[in-house]
């Protein structure tokens, strides 16, 4: 049984290798392959493969098939090729491109014949015919023409280079060369200097022309000087190209356009390449990267005055700048702007303590563009004006001398000082009205409780007109002053007239300490101002230390004389001894 099993063991293993090797043969398929015309020559995916109809062996898959002829236009496709099975395709190329003039030169190569020639590229495209079309020149004439110049071959097969590199032709020559070894021989063929235009392709039995065209092109910019950000149109045109190419742009069709829009001066390079030559050409456009730009202030000095917490005058000037050229514009310190406009500016200086203001405030301007171009324009202003601590009113109320003013003489009886004391009101109240031009003083008359309602209604109102007179005289608005008389209704009590007294910063003489009536008597015949709106009330300490305190303390019936001459604060008043018999009214 062992001896049986080793027997077979040779026969086994020939058939597991058939069996593994069976898939490997059905992955191929096979392209057939008919063309027009016959010599037209093959690639599959981009390999040189055999001129005219044939039957190729390909790997089951899709694969790039291309028919290429110099002087036809090529046609390239996908195939898709199954394994075990053939496909069938025909191509039929079509005719393309006129006559091609000269002087001519001629390439003759020898060596592999079904290679396919590529004439300054590597591509399909750059295809001019194969080796058996240009091998021979003597009974059947087989030629490549070209122009003078230098030419890059590349003879391919199969996927193989056969032979690469650069041939210099002359017009009048044949190049021969041995592709081999690469050897060249050169020919004077004086033909090449008189032979008239050539089609692209001709073929006879055993004779062939390839008359390869000059490749030509036109390149130019709409516009060769610009601004930044501006954009210019790139135009151009070629003939008999297989690859065109503009710097900064890159691969582009055969002729077309595109607009651009450099950054800096950029010199575009066009160069249109094809099996019969290169032409390059180039465009240079300029850029002005450098922005323009204005910045001005009217009027450049402006004022600013404040009051306490109240700003009386802050002056306005307007900002306008214009710019060209630029993309972005900031003004320091606003922050960015539109590239041209105005701004109305208000003063507002870096100073805020009390004292005067003299500073300059400067606006820089910076503009910019995408291409990196910047300028600046500073533009000062200049403040002036002054931060005023918030005014204080001065409030005293006025006093005045028993049943004065008289109606006979209402004018009489504001003493000289109290006359002192309003011109501080005065003064003090004309400087708080800078601050609020809204305030106003309510002047109160009083009158001591003697006498009748009736009549101390009267006094006190005498008493209040009087005050406002005084204060219109001293350039107060009468419609800043409103009066009031409260009679004898609202008195102060003896106990407010002791806490004054105490507090009263100029001490009374002894005789009034020992009146206590008549001092709160006194206290009484007063006016009292109020500044509006806030409130605030004058202080009622009775003027001890005046010289005229004794008039204004004295008792009924004083004498006219002595209370005129008080009046006027530059002449001392008559001293006049209190009288001692208690008053009943305030009357005369």
């Amino acid at each position: 049984m062992r001896t049986k099993l080793f027997a077979l063991a040779p026969v086994l293993a020939i058939v597991a290798a058939l069996i593994t090797a069976s898939p490997a043969f059905a992955q191929d398929g096979k392209l057939k392959i008919k063309v027009s015309p016959k010599q037209a020559y093959v690639f599959v995916d981009g390999n040189a493969i055999k001129n005219g109809n044939q039957t190729i062996k390909l790997p089951a898959g899709k694969h790039s098939v291309g028919v290429y002829n110099y002087g036809y236009s090529p046609q390239t496709q996908d195939v898709d090729i199954t394994a075990g099975k053939t496909t069938d395709i025909k191509v039929a190329l079509q005719s393309a491109g006129g006559e091609v003039s000269g002087p001519f030169g001629d390439i003759e190569l020898k060596g592999d014949r079904s290679a396919a020639v590529l004439l300054n590229g590597k591509k399909p495209a750059y295809f001019v015919g194969h080796v058996d079309e240009f091998d021979w020149n003597w009974l059947w004439h087989q030629q490549l023409l070209v122009r003078p110049g230098t030419y890059q071959i590349d003879v391919t097969h199969n996927g193989q280079t056969v032979w690469s590199g650069p041939v210099t032709v002359q017009a009048g020559q044949r190049v021969s060369v041995q592709l081999h070894d690469g050897k060249t021989k050169t020919k004077n063929w004086k033909q090449g200097n008189t032979l008239g235009p050539q089609p692209r392709f001709k073929a006879g039995f055993a004779s062939s022309t390839v008359a390869v065209a000059p490749v030509s092109g036109t390149f130019s910019a709409s516009q060769t000087q610009l601004n930044c950000g501006d954009s210019s149109q790139l135009t151009w045109s070629s003939t008999d190209a297989v690859d065109v190419n503009i710097s900064e742009v890159g691969d582009v069709n055969a002729s077309g356009n595109k607009t651009v829009t450099p950054l800096k001066t950029t010199t575009y390079n066009y160069t249109a390449t094809g099996p019969g030559g290169t032409v390059t050409q180039s465009a240079t456009i300029n850029v002005n990267i450098q922005p323009t730009a204005t910045l001005t202030l009217n009027p450049t000095d402006v004022k600013y005055h404040k009051i306490g917490d109240k700003v009386k005058e802050d002056g306005t000037s307007t900002l306008t700048w214009t710019s060209s050229n630029a993309s972005k514009v900031t003004i320091d310190p606003i922050g960015d702007v539109a590239t041209s406009g105005n701004q109305t500016i208000t003063a507002t200086p870096k100073q805020q303590n009390i004292g005067p203001i003299d500073e300059n405030q400067p606006y820089t301007l910076t503009a910019t563009n995408v291409c990196g171009g910047t300028t600046t324009q500073t533009a000062n202003l200049h403040i002036t004006g002054s931060i005023e601590p918030m005014p204080v009113v001065t409030l005293e109320s006025v006093f005045y001398p028993t049943a004065y003013p008289v109606k006979e003489h209402p004018d009489v009886g504001l003493l000289g000082s109290q006359q002192q004391s309003l011109d501080q009101v005065a003064s003090t109240f004309k400087k708080y009205l800078d601050y609020d031009d809204t305030a106003k003083l309510t002047v109160v008359g009083h009158a001591d409780v003697r006498g009748s309602a009736p009549y101390n209604e009267a006094l006190s109102e005498r008493r209040a007109d009087r005050v406002k007179d005084y204060l219109v005289a001293q350039g107060i608005s009468a419609d800043k002053i409103e009066t009031r008389a409260e009679g004898k209704e609202r008195q102060l009590d003896q106990s407010e007239v002791d806490q004054l007294q105490q507090q009263n910063p100029a001490k009374p003489e002894k005789w009034m300490m020992r009146r206590v009536k008549n001092t709160w008597l006194a206290y009484n015949r007063r006016v009292d101002i109020i500044l509006q709106p806030t409130g605030q009330e004058s202080t009622k300490f009775y003027p001890d230390g005046a010289s005229d305190a004794k008039i204004l303390w004295q008792l009924p019936k004083p004498l006219l004389r002595n209370v005129r001459k008080a009046e006027s604060p530059s002449q001392p008043p008559a001293q006049q001894p209190p009288s001692q018999p208690q008053p009943q009214q305030e009357q005369q």
